[in-house]
């Protein structure tokens, strides 16, 4: 990989991995206008797990509260946050070994990620548009947890982006935008460290040798880039609400049909 790749699909990683507009959706369409080989397992193992140390930092206070109550057994809306994370994780978890092979080999093709680009950013402005109750994250009951999982496992079709439609599904249960958000940033830690073991397990089967410089760039990029888009999402998304993210991926996923 030349240095222009590494920063471009670094960054792109960590704009997208945390906002609702697909970040799969724009690394096609970077590899298509750019004409760039394949990055590699190891590089986008590298710049998730960017990302995740992203998540981490940004909730760091959140997630000690959560690991001194775990710790000390006590029952409080620091474990019941836990207890609805781990509630949803579970979904994806399943979904994603049972059909992991499969997604993989038909659902990857660049017109399937156009249009759930577009019909899940549909999704995404109904929801807004309904949301009644305005509540935090620590408000979610078990069975509302569960669908935000089920929700979160459809994200493993390409273009439906996890940030999009767990959000949209939070938004639809009543929860505020700001919470929305919170709870999808918070099941992302899960779901990428997952991913990046998956990927780590498949990358130890290959026999080329990573390229340390290339990946230690693309995690510093990705981190910083993802911290930068989790705090400022969470605090404009109350005044900009989801129009502006919804308008940017029907003009992308029209774009992609173009390629597609």
């Amino acid at each position: 990989m030349d240095l222009l790749q590494v920063v471009v699909l670094a960054i792109v990683q960590g704009v997208t991995e945390f906002l609702p507009i697909s970040s799969s959706a724009h690394l096609v369409l970077v590899s298509h206008v750019a004409g760039w080989p394949d990055q590699g397992l190891a590089f986008d193992i590298a710049v998730h797990l960017g990302s995740l140390v992203a998540v981490l930092v940004y909730f760091r206070r959140e997630l000690a509260g959560i690991a001194g109550s775990a710790l000390h057994l006590r029952r409080d809306a620091s474990t019941a946050l836990l207890g609805r994370v781990a509630i949803a994780t579970v979904p994806v978890v399943v979904v994603g070994a049972l059909g992991k092979q499969w997604i993989e080999s038909e659902l990857r093709s660049t017109g399937v990620i156009a249009a759930a680009t577009i019909v899940f950013a549909l999704a995404l402005w109904w929801a807004d548009r309904r949301r009644g109750a305005e509540r935090d994250e620590n408000a979610l009951t078990v069975l509302q947890a569960a669908l935000i999982g089920v929700a979160q496992a459809i994200a493993l079709v390409p273009g439906t982006s996890r940030a999009g439609i767990t959000i949209t599904a939070a938004l639809l249960l009543g929860l505020s935008r700001e919470g929305a958000a919170r709870f999808s940033f918070l099941l992302a830690i899960p779901a990428i460290a997952g991913a990046a073991l998956l990927s780590a397990a498949d990358a130890a089967t290959g026999g080329d040798a990573p390229a340390w410089d290339d990946l230690a760039i693309g995690f510093t990029l990705s981190a910083l880039c993802a911290y930068g888009c989790i705090a400022a999402f969470i605090a404009l998304v109350h005044r900009t609400g989801m129009t502006p993210y919804v308008l940017y991926r029907i003009a992308l996923g029209a774009l992609l049909l173009l390629f597609a």
